[in-house]
């Protein structure tokens, strides 16, 4: 006796065709660090009145800014990010403030040629040196000598000073052109150096200061910044759209040349990154901001961006605190963006000792019971780790109208609910799983007036959508041929024919122009190609 075997066949739920995908990547663990300096919401967006030519943070804690604009230098409170204090004792616009490495000392120049320094608590004016003819555009600080610094200027001359006597020590003559930015040396304070808008860059040793620049670097544009990075041995310049790394123990060798900004970049800095953002603590990266708005960071021991952020102004300088949790960057029309990081606390000892009462133990944890209601509600909070072997929960799938049609068979009525739904995909998936069933001409002839009148709608506003239209303008084709009839006795319908002829016709007179300026375009792009 042969034995009857039923097929039960499983059904799924009909599925729209996949969009491309988009180009947008997974964000890493460094550009989630980056994004994390944020504004605080309770602080408002700093607007000052001109633009911002500096930023510079005071090496000690806590680590409040300095920003130079007009002739003013403004003091920021690092924790407040308010105002803290101003300096306005400069006859001229001030330029490159920096502290001293003790963070109690301010130097700052001016256009009228003249360094300043004050006491940044009384803000008293406690030195003022005289010596250039032309403004002066950049004041640096030695890492820890505290008794001297140099200076330059727009009269293309580097001046070493003794701040006690308040006289020039040396003149450091070897630029043709103005002298803009400069920086000194992490570990050595005998070395520095300077940059101009000869494109030059000249390292300077105050110990051989009789026989000029112990080395030059000619970075081909005018540098508009020049720092050490904290080895010492290399340096990143900026001048044009690039920002260059340079192996100084290496004679001068370009190990790097980035050049992903579209405008000058005005500024550079050293920030650092930690075990926060997934990789070892103590990595350094070059900050870098453009007149084209954006800020970009590098990794010069990987030679690639790996962030880079658009503001709405042209950029002129950028700072980055000691500790890592604040990025300001200041802009051509005054606004100074401050990006706030947390830092986690270190909450070891929180339980300490207490004057008096010494040592404070923790209660120990009760044990959980199998009698106890957590004890079968343990564990369901974890996250898995590596290695751990993870059973996820069967998801229960929603089940559309017209699949729950389609899975009884009933192909009109599966055909207008979809219809009725409005969503183009879903639409077209059904008009899909109906061909492969050989039904869909079929479930066209047995539709009604209203809702042949629906079709023609979804038709007159589809069928020349490219991802649609390989299969909906052959059914509009077949859709006239098969309901003539109807169509010439219904108004309604004919409308509807009408408005999809002139769909058809503008996408035609619209592919026939395309074809006219690819006719147009092809031989100049040949052209192109050959030279």
């Amino acid at each position: 006796m042969a034995e009857n075997k039923t097929a039960i066949a499983k059904t799924f739920p009909v599925k729209p065709k996949l969009k491309p995908a988009s180009n947008k990547s997974t964000p890493t663990p460094e550009s989630k660090y980056w994004k994390s300096f944020k504004q605080p919401k309770e602080t408002p967006t700093q607007t000052l009145i001109s633009s911002i030519t500096s930023l510079s943070f005071s090496p000690t804690q806590p680590h409040d800014f300095a920003a130079t604009h007009s002739a003013t230098v403004t003091i920021f409170s690092a924790q407040t990010l308010e105002p803290k204090s101003t300096i306005a004792a400069f006859s001229d616009t001030a330029t490159s403030a920096i502290f001293r490495s003790d963070g109690r000392l301010l130097a700052a120049g001016d256009l009228s040629g003249s360094v300043r320094i004050f006491d940044v608590k009384s803000r008293v004016p406690l030195r003022h040196l005289r010596g250039h003819s032309r403004p002066v555009r950049v004041v640096r600080y030695p890492k820890a000598d505290k008794l001297h610094l140099f200076s330059g200027g727009d009269d293309a001359i580097v001046k070493y000073w003794d701040v006690t006597t308040e006289t020039q020590i040396f003149d450091l003559i070897g630029h043709k052109d103005y002298v803009r930015c400069g920086d000194v040396c992490p570990v050595n304070d005998d070395m520095f150096v300077s940059g101009s808008y000869d494109h030059k860059i000249k390292l300077w040793d105050i110990r051989v200061s009789s026989s000029g620049s112990v080395m030059e670097i000619n970075h081909g544009k005018p540098v508009e910044d020049v720092i050490y990075l904290p080895s010492g041995g290399l340096i990143a310049t900026a001048g044009g759209n690039s920002v260059k790394i340079w192996d100084v123990i290496g004679g001068g060798r370009l190990l790097h040349s980035m050049e992903s900004h579209n405008k000058t970049v005005t500024s550079i800095c050293v920030g650092k990154i930690g075990k926060e953002s997934g990789e070892e603590a103590q990595q350094y990266r070059v900050l870098s901001v453009s007149l084209d708005g954006y800020m970009k960071v590098f990794d010069y021991a990987k030679f690639k961006i790996t962030h880079s952020m658009r503001f709405p102004n042209p950029l002129l300088s950028i700072g980055f605190s000691p500790d890592c949790s604040t990025r300001v960057i200041g802009t051509s029309n005054g606004t100074l963006y401050v990006g706030k990081r947390k830092v986690k606390e270190n909450i070891e000892g929180e339980l300490g000792e207490f004057s008096g009462f010494g040592a404070v133990e923790e209660a120990p944890k009760r044990a959980l019971r199998p009698s106890y209601f957590r004890y079968f509600h343990r564990g369901q909070n974890e996250k898995p780790v590596e290695g751990d072997y993870l059973i996820m929960r069967p998801k229960k799938v929603k089940v559309a109208e017209h699949d729950k049609l389609l899975k009884k068979f009933r192909h009109k009525e599966a055909l207008v609910s979809a219809l009725n739904g409005k969503n183009p995909e879903n639409i077209v998936a059904v008009m899909e799983e109906l061909v492969a069933r050989k039904k869909l001409l079929k479930c066209v002839s047995n539709l009604d007036t209203e809702e042949i009148g629906l079709l023609l709608r979804f038709l007159q506003r589809y069928s020349t959508t490219p991802r649609y239209a390989g299969l909906l303008m052959g059914l509009a084709k077949k859709v006239v041929e098969m309901r003539a009839e109807d169509v010439r006795g219904s108004e309604e319908l004919r409308g509807h024919i009408r408005n999809l002829k002139r769909t058809v016709e503008e996408e035609i007179r619209l592919q026939q122009s395309l074809q006219e300026i690819q006719g147009i375009i092809s031989p100049l792009l040949r052209i192109a190609a050959r030279r």
